[in-house]
């Protein structure tokens, strides 16, 4: 590092006007597979023990304040078994990880794929300004009428509904679940999302957004930030109660020009949403 560009060692605390905002939860998603010589290997007595053991932990996870821990039987030998987890403390994010690493014994559950990420709120969101003039424009709603004003109230209740909705979410217990990364194309001559001005970013993001919104009641989505954080950008993780719909949101996403131009996509993973006693009946067979 060339000593004209230090990295600093230290962050003032007091100096709180440079710091970013601490909000929202970490978020982990953990796919493993089950090592099924491992497991076969413990007698009865050993995999019932075994199973309560990860049970009460699911339970003392979902137990802890401001923590969510969803658990899937994932399709396909990417992976056996599936967490999300959510919560507001990196240590408690930690400690929770290893343990559900470790619940079912000595390398019975061998880590396939990990992602770790971040609940956010979208910079692209509409400002006060923004919705005033489509009163005006669409509505014929005019700035200083008290039909403008109940409407700009409304406005900023919807937009913390939505900031809250996604920083603090609650996560959904629709069946389907599916997760993947992503990352917005750069060093493309053309598609260089980063090298586009702000303005013309989020005119494109309103438009992918609209396409979303025509999938409510079907498809719940999750976005969350890991720049700096892993190997992508995003973590998309969307909810449905039918397949058709996960795959449908996604093919037609992807005509939109935010995926078409300027998206980079890795590998899907799909999982089931189910009670424990099941899961464990598909993930590990009869104890």
């Amino acid at each position: 590092m060339p000593e004209d560009h230090p990295i600093p060692t230290t962050i003032q605390d007091d100096d709180s006007s440079e710091l970013p905002a601490k909000e929202g939860w970490h978020v982990i998603h953990l796919f493993y597979h089950v090592e099924q010589s491992q497991w076969d290997a413990l007698d009865h007595s050993s995999k019932i023990a075994a199973e309560t053991s990860l049970t009460e932990l699911i339970h003392d996870i979902r137990s802890h304040p401001e923590t969510q821990l969803l658990a899937f039987s994932m399709l396909t030998p990417k992976a056996d078994v599936g967490f999300m987890l959510l919560t507001q403390d990196l240590h408690d994010a930690n400690v929770f990880e290893k343990r559900l690493t470790r619940s079912l014994g000595p390398d019975v559950l061998t880590p396939t794929y990990s992602y770790l990420s971040m609940t956010e709120r979208s910079e692209y969101t509409t400002s006060e300004e923004e919705y005033g003039e489509t009163l005006e424009k669409t509505r014929g709603i005019k700035k200083g009428t008290p039909e403008y004003d109940e409407e700009i109230t409304k406005f900023h209740q919807h937009i913390e509904k939505y900031t809250q909705d996604r920083l603090y979410p609650n996560m959904p217990d629709w069946p389907i679940f599916c997760f993947y990364p992503m990352s917005k194309r750069r060093g493309v001559e053309g598609q260089n999302w980063y090298a586009s001005d702000f303005a013309t970013r989020k005119a494109l993001m309103k438009g992918h957004a609209a396409i979303g919104r025509t999938w409510a009641g079907k498809i719940r989505q999750l976005i969350t930030g890991s720049v700096g954080l892993d190997d992508m950008e995003w973590g998309v993780t969307l909810f449905a109660k039918d397949t058709h719909h996960i795959k449908g949101i996604v093919y037609e996403m992807r005509f939109d020009e935010v995926s078409s131009q300027f998206a980079e996509f890795g590998d899907f993973y799909i999982g089931i949403q189910l009670p424990l006693d099941e899961l464990f009946r598909r993930a590990l067979g009869e104890a």
